[in-house]
């Protein structure tokens, strides 16, 4: 349960910090994997579509669009192109033609293993560079994220 004693402005403060720093903070680190990366790199909606399925192996395309907060038919429009590029294998449901269950092909695990190595490299880099004391507050601050991460998530819609 939050400290109902935490100032208002001191909430807003964060708030708008947070926001301002997140994003920033992965574009950054996007970029940088971006130049690295072997080949062009996948666009973060295809590579968040991967995660997602390489966590969730046979997960459906509307599976994907709740878990990623997308519409089923952007999810859908990346899976073609997932498929397409050889990363994404889509299997039809035994019971139900019109469904079809989402599988990373061992190049998609080759790529995102890549992703996640630069991704590593480039943020172990960076934390050696901070002091000690914003390496602890950072450390502290990982499950606050997490949770804060969580609080954001919507819960799925009703069917």
């Amino acid at each position: 349960m939050p400290d109902s004693r935490t100032p208002a402005q001191d909430i807003d403060r964060v708030a708008s910090a947070l926001a301002a720093c997140l994003p920033a903070l992965n574009r950054s680190l996007d970029r940088r994997v971006a130049r690295d990366f072997p080949t062009p790199k996948p666009p973060e909606g295809q590579l968040a579509l991967l995660r997602f399925v390489s966590q969730q192996e046979g997960a459906t395309v509307r599976e994907a669009a709740d878990a990623l907060l997308m519409r089923p038919n952007n999810v859908s429009a990346l899976v073609s192109q997932l498929t397409e590029k050889g990363l994404l294998e889509r299997r039809r449901d035994a019971g139900d033609m019109r469904i079809a269950h989402l599988y990373p092909t061992s190049m998609a695990r080759r790529e995102l293993a890549e992703v996640r190595r630069l991704e590593g490299e480039h943020i172990s880099r960076a934390l050696q560079s901070l002091t000690d004391g914003e390496m602890d507050a950072l450390g502290s601050a990982v499950g606050a994220l997490n949770s804060l991460a969580r609080h954001l998530h919507p819960a799925p819609a009703p069917e």
